[in-house]
């Protein structure tokens, strides 16, 4: 089964400083057949204005991971953390028993990014947070583990959940294969490109929830960048 989301069609909310579009409900956005999917709870798609972001706010039991398509984004928490993350790359906060934190575009041009709120298999538990690179050519036709509650994925950013969050890029005319393991959920995003997914059609910024798929075969039909989330 594949879905297709069209990002026409998602939920969302424009202000000054923030145009949001959410793949399930958040916010002021309400849909009960949208409330998750697998470990899922939350995909954003957000542009954030230059000098303006997320003011300091607080979370709890969730993973929050965030992947950067343009710009760069600027974060400081309650633990003192601070640091920046650019296009291509990831941050995870692990919200466990309680954390405040503010995401700030501090470039000279809109930042955009995809938020994903992952269901951690615990409550509670140690906050914390960490960013790195990733070399985008490792990414080259395949998928590539960037957060990770598997401890095979040795070089990924740890989550506590029983869920992966992947990237690949693709040339146009490239394929690339994931293969879902029985009882999963997938769900894939391409920040840029178009592409088919075992046939269907995905533009980009549209979402595609897919499940009882045992192999995915992904055709670039020109050039694409891609987030895949699998989990429980």
């Amino acid at each position: 089964m594949i879905e297709r989301r069209p990002f026409a069609g998602l939920g969302g909310d424009k202000l000054d400083w923030l145009d949001t579009h959410h793949h399930f409900s958040f916010a002021h956005y309400r849909d009960p057949n949208r409330m998750h999917w697998g470990a899922i709870r939350v995909w954003n798609d957000d542009a954030i204005a230059p000098g303006t972001g997320f003011p300091p706010h607080p979370h709890a039991d969730m993973e929050i991971i965030t992947y950067v398509t343009q710009g760069a984004i600027s974060h400081e928490d309650s633990l003192g953390n601070k640091g920046r993350t650019e296009a291509g790359d990831v941050q995870v906060m692990s919200a466990g028993s309680g954390i405040r934190h503010a995401e700030y575009n501090r470039e000279g041009e809109p930042t955009h990014l995809f938020q994903i709120w992952i269901i951690p298999t615990e409550r509670g538990g140690e906050p914390g947070w960490g960013t790195r690179p990733f070399p985008k050519g490792d990414r080259a036709g395949r998928f590539v583990a960037l957060a990770s509650g598997d401890p095979a994925d040795r070089e990924a950013l740890p989550i506590r959940s029983d869920a992966r969050v992947l990237g690949a890029r693709l040339g146009a005319g490239e394929s690339v294969e994931y293969r879902l393991r029985p009882g999963r959920h997938a769900y894939l995003v391409p920040a840029r490109g178009t592409v088919t997914v075992n046939g269907t059609r995905i533009e980009a910024r549209d979402g595609a929830a897919i499940r009882d798929e045992e192999v995915l075969r992904i055709d670039a039909i020109d050039e694409a960048e891609l987030v895949l989330v699998d989990s429980v």
